[in-house]
């Protein structure tokens, strides 16, 4: 299994609700995409100080690396990512992006 996590900082102007729906824009993938699971929506609730400034965060996680490599390319992921980017400070520089390997070996 393939853990996609993204961390974002949100521009100040962003309103909870265009929040929201750039969540259900990436939750509503999971219908289109074969492979593509769980997906996990939060504000970044750690008590430590490392965040430098990424404020929110998600998973998806996906059946395989194949089914991440189809998400990535998936115009539907495409529309939705540039939402989302519309919506960072900095644009790509307010996201950060670590796919983690969960396969048992």
């Amino acid at each position: 299994m393939i853990r996609h996590c993204v961390f974002v900082k949100f521009r100040a102007d962003v309103a909870a609700e265009e929040r929201a729906a750039i969540h259900a824009d990436l939750e509503a993938l999971r219908k289109v995409i074969d492979g593509m699971d769980t997906v996990l929506f939060s504000a970044n609730v750690s008590p430590e100080p490392f965040a430098r400034g990424f404020s929110h965060g998600f998973t998806v996680d996906f059946r395989d690396a194949s089914a991440r490599d189809a998400y990535l390319v998936h115009e539907a992921h495409q529309r939705a990512g540039a939402r989302l980017v519309a919506a960072l400070d900095g644009g790509t520089d307010g996201l950060m992006v670590i796919d983690l390997d969960l396969t048992k070996k």
